[in-house]
Formats: structure tokens, sequence, C-alpha cells
């Protein structure tokens, strides 16, 4: 009996990756000899910790490294024998080319285009786009001068009570 491979507890980050082929990544990797001068940090390696990285929000590769780190019992399902370590994969990001992640980028543009959202576009008309400006246009700027923040120099009571008077009706 084949193996059932979509599992709903099956955890997102595997799900994923089981929608690149490893023949993909494994092109990319001989057509840009990806793995010509690392030791301990193979290309796939590479890529699931970024693909960790990016699905996790990390921000930096010590949040990358440390959400890792803190999942190093549960990452055999990501091929991951343990996690690299942060030297090491700042050293991959500056020296390894960008060209490979590239190479796989557009393998699985090419055989998902069908599904993503920007390839049914094409046959649309625009007649009903509507494109909004979000510039800020300052309302009542002159009535509320006295409304915000107390200036550093305490200037903002005199101005307002100058301004303030300015509105108010004359007596007599």
């Amino acid at each position: 009996m084949g193996e059932i491979k979509k599992i709903p507890g099956q955890p997102i980050l595997s799900q994923i990756l089981e929608l690149i082929p490893g023949q993909l990544i494994h092109a990319a990797n001989r057509k840009h000899k990806a793995n010509r001068y690392y030791k301990t940090l193979s290309f796939r390696v590479h890529l699931v910790s970024m693909l960790y990285g990016v699905f996790s929000y990390c921000n930096g590769l010590r949040e990358l490294c440390e959400g890792l780190l803190a999942c190093e019992g549960k990452l055999s399902h990501l091929g991951l024998d343990k996690a690299p370590a942060r030297s090491t994969l700042s050293d991959a990001n500056s020296n390894r080319h960008y060209q490979v992640f590239e190479t796989i980028y557009y393998g699985l543009l090419r055989r998902y285009h069908s599904f993503i959202s920007d390839s049914r576009l094409k046959g649309l008309s625009i007649r009903n786009l509507k494109v909004i400006d979000s510039t800020t246009i300052q309302l009542f700027s002159e009535i509320l001068r006295g409304v915000g923040r107390n200036r550093l120099d305490g200037a903002r009571k005199k101005e307002a009570s100058k301004y303030m008077r300015s509105w108010m009706p004359s007596a007599g």
C-alpha cells in the first residue's frame, strides 16, 4: 500500500517542502556547484533553514538559529540532523551565489504557474480597477493648530490662545 503524504497533522513546512521536487534542488545544486566549498552545510539544509526563517517570520539569523535550535529534536521531518550554526549560515548567505536560489524559484514558477493568482489575470480587463492615493491630507490644520503635543519651549499655549482669540466673537 502506498504511503499517504498529505496527513493533516504533518507540519506545514514539511508540506511546503514536498512541493519542491528533489530533482529541482539537485539540478540547481549541480548547475551552480552550490556545495563546492561547503563541508558542513549542504545546499538543501541551507534552503530548508532559509524557508524556516521565512515561514517563521524571523527578522535575523540569530532569531532563525535560535528557533531551529529550540526545535532541534523535531527537525527530522525536514531532513535536518541538527540546527546549523549562525556563523555557518552567515558564511553560506554571503558566499553561496544567489543564482542557485533563483534557479529553484524559476523552476517552481514554471511548474506551478497555473496555480499562482498573477497568472490568472492575463485575460481580465482593468475597467473595474480602483487606484487609491495614500498621501496624507492635512484637514483642518488651521482650526486644530492648538491640538497636539506641547512644544519644548512652551510656545503652544501662547500660540493657541492667540489663535483662539481670533475665532472668538469680540465683545462690544
